[in-house]
């Protein structure tokens, strides 16, 4: 049983995470928020803790920034991509419930004071920007970490603002060179 209260984009992806486990679960209605629905995610910040748990795309990664922007605190839920497609769709709705109950488990909070364990020389010197197969790298780790696929710059702010320690880090990229 999660205490938080998870935030997803549709009634499909509630249907979904319900398969999975027992939880209190709040939709945004997708990316235009109905009236009401930021007031609802705050409040239940406010009891309970919220994860956001949105979709694996574009629109997915700008609700989560929209909440995390407006609700500071939050914890964040990220599915692998390749594991929300379905016919070409993608969403939490075409999860298993083996890989939805995965990036909960792995769930991260977002931390409200700035860090900066790591910098661009960490992503250089471990080939996770610059090189042919960085992106590659970088899903992979994200994946092994819980912080989501990302471009350079957002990787780099996931593993600081994610409280993604040294050591957690250097295991995981053990893990990716075997």
């Amino acid at each position: 049983m999660i205490k938080e209260i998870i935030v997803v984009e549709g009634r499909d992806d509630v249907t979904a995470v319900k398969k999975a486990i027992d939880a209190e679960l709040i939709t945004t209605g997708g990316f235009g928020f109905p009236k009401g629905v930021m007031g609802r995610i705050k409040e239940a910040q406010k009891r309970r803790g919220v994860i956001i748990f949105t979709d694996p795309d574009f629109a997915g990664e700008k609700i989560r920034k929209k909440i995390a922007a407006e609700i500071p605190g939050c914890k964040h839920a990220f599915l692998p991509r390749e594991q929300a497609i379905k016919d070409g769709d993608i969403g939490i709705e075409n999860a298993s419930a083996k890989s939805i109950i995965a990036a909960l488990n792995k769930v991260r909070t977002e931390s409200v004071q700035k860090r900066a364990e790591f910098t661009q020389s960490d992503l250089v010197r471990n080939k996770l920007i610059g090189f042919e197969d960085a992106s590659t790298k970088r899903d992979e780790l994200g994946k092994i970490l819980g912080i989501g696929y990302g471009n350079a710059k957002q990787f780099l702010s996931r593993l600081n603002n994610y409280g993604v320690k040294r050591e957690e880090f250097e295991e995981a990229l053990k893990n990716i060179d075997k």
